[in-house]
């Protein structure tokens, strides 16, 4: 991970979701299926594309990792780690935080007060109770959510 620092900002901190117990249960659970069941349908996780209009601190890596993770957290995911790149000081911000159960990822536009954020999770994570967090971190006029449901068995 240490050849990535110099490209942006990288957290290796776990979330306090990612015990030593949640990891030995997750071993045990290995022929686990984590694919989601809602509404007569099993489909493998729920992708959120979440656009943020009006939005601010968007140029701030830390505080879109704190953001991030703390999204991740409320959904019931286990962050594994997150890296984030700064285009310049006044630029944008791109970034991921990725999960047991998949992926959080962001991109800012600051000038224009916009970001798209990507939810993508599986098994038993709600993607939309990181809607409020992300309202909360960057205070946007307009939230827009399109939701997919991703790999549908049936």
């Amino acid at each position: 991970m240490n050849a990535l620092t110099p490209l942006g900002m990288v957290s290796e901190l776990p979330s306090e979701n990612q015990t030593n117990e949640t990891l030995l249960a997750e071993a045990a659970e290995d022929q686990k299926d984590y694919f989601v069941e809602r509404d007569g349908m099993k489909f493998a996780g729920m992708h959120l594309l979440v656009d943020l209009w009006g939005a601010e601190n968007l140029g701030d890596p830390a505080h879109i990792d704190t953001a991030l993770r703390e999204a991740a957290v409320v959904a019931g995911a286990t962050i594994l780690h997150s890296h984030f790149h700064h285009f310049s000081p006044n630029g944008g911000v791109s970034g991921v935080v990725v999960l047991a159960e998949s992926h959080i990822s962001i991109h800012t536009w600051p000038e224009r007060d916009f970001a798209a954020v990507d939810i993508f999770m599986c098994g038993a994570c709600d993607p939309y109770l990181s809607i409020p967090v992300l309202q909360a971190a960057f205070s946007p006029a307009r939230t827009d959510v399109g939701e997919q449901r991703r790999g549908r068995v049936s």
